[in-house]
């Protein structure tokens, strides 16, 4: 009976280490990938950034993108955070002398960010919150 209890004891403990170090190991390192959805049916534009999570601290930037005949500059991304599997971030981008701060949320789940992005509205309208989905380049 002693036996059993050491060895179960044992199998546990060795269990939940690796269940640590798989958590220790996920991090939002990389060049994420996904597909905006473009406004009254438009088609969608391709956007990427780039994340690093460094001695606990996050950063990185979004990528310059096209939208129709403008590029729309790489803006840095600040106010971030990692903590239980969730990034969160904000967003300043300009463009013709606007700025628009955005809010990112998501969950990691290997290659995988799943979440949210809110937006101001267009004209001080209501802000704007819609899903999110970004895959990890490879």
């Amino acid at each position: 009976m002693k036996f059993s209890l050491k060895f179960l004891a044992s199998f546990c403990a060795a269990c939940l280490i690796t269940v640590a170090a798989f958590a220790a190991d996920a991090s939002p390192t990389g060049t994420w990938k996904w597909t905006q959805a473009g406004r009254g049916g438009n088609p969608g534009t391709e956007r990427a950034m780039k994340l690093e999570l460094k001695d606990g601290k996050l950063t990185g930037a979004l990528l310059s993108w096209q939208m129709g005949d403008n590029t729309i500059p790489e803006a840095a991304i600040s106010d971030a955070s990692f903590k239980a599997g969730a990034v969160a971030f904000t967003v300043t981008t300009e463009f013709n002398g606007n700025k628009r701060t955005s809010k990112y949320e998501a969950k990691l789940e290997g290659d995988k960010l799943t979440g949210t992005i809110e937006s101001p509205g267009r004209d001080g309208g209501a802000a704007q919150k819609r899903e999110w989905a970004a895959t990890r380049a490879k």
